[in-house]
């Protein structure tokens, strides 16, 4: 248990490091930024790269989102679930943390831009309201898992989960970072709020309940759905 706690810490301050890091540090860069497209990728790239570092030790769940609706799927035991959420929250944690010490060496770094906190309302980049944020964490998440569940699979081709998940990632994010910087991960929102405090604690309700709404539900239905699902 222990070898996976620490692959899952790992796991996911590389995803936080990666995705938000590139955020931070690249979106934006004068006439060489990555832009919405490069954000998305990074996002998509870490879990590809941990889903086959680390896959075949702990799962590469990264997100608490992920072991819920595994959970519900039937898919994972109850007694690891909350080991795992705690560290793939302080994962989290400690990639926001270095991004935050990194950012800091630049002149002129304020926490105002929100270290790629999520948000709605004044605090979503396409101003989008606390409904539309919400509805599109929990139909993100569903789809999620709906991958994973699906990916992963004894019958499904064995070899390309991590390419499925990380892409499905990534689409995500081509979707969703106009309306709420994207989420669907409650350890990735934690870790940057927890650093700029302020609207990002008072907002991150909403990147714990919709994903895990949104997580539950797909499990549940996954299990219904599937075929030799037991």
């Amino acid at each position: 248990m222990l070898k996976k706690l620490t692959a899952e810490f790992i796991g996911t301050f590389w995803l936080v490091l990666g995705g938000c890091g590139s955020a931070v540090f690249a979106a934006a860069f004068p006439e060489l930024g990555i832009g919405f497209l490069g954000v998305a990728l990074a996002f998509g790239l870490t879990v590809v790269t941990m889903a086959y570092a680390i896959g075949h030790i702990s799962g590469c769940h990264l997100n608490p989102a992920v072991s819920v609706g595994l959970w519900a799927g039937g898919r994972f035991p109850t007694s690891d679930l909350l080991p795992y959420i705690v560290a793939q929250v302080l994962g989290a944690i400690l990639g926001a943390f270095t991004v935050y010490i990194i950012a800091s060496g630049q002149p002129g770094f304020d926490l105002a831009g929100g270290l790629a906190s999520n948000g709605y309302g004044d605090h979503s980049p396409g101003g989008y309201d606390m409904l539309s944020g919400f509805l599109t964490e929990v139909v993100m998440t569903f789809m999620f898992l709906i991958v994973i569940m699906g990916a992963t699979h004894k019958l499904a081709s064995p070899g390309f989960a991590g390419l499925a998940i990380g892409l499905s990632l990534t689409l995500i994010h081509l979707i969703s970072i106009p309306i709420t910087n994207t989420s669907v991960n409650p350890a990735r929102s934690t870790g940057p709020a927890l650093i700029v405090g302020d609207w990002a604690i008072e907002q991150l309700w909403m990147f714990w309940v919709a994903p895990l709404i949104g997580a539950f539900i797909a499990g549940v239905t996954y299990r219904w759905l599937s075929p030799n699902e037991e």
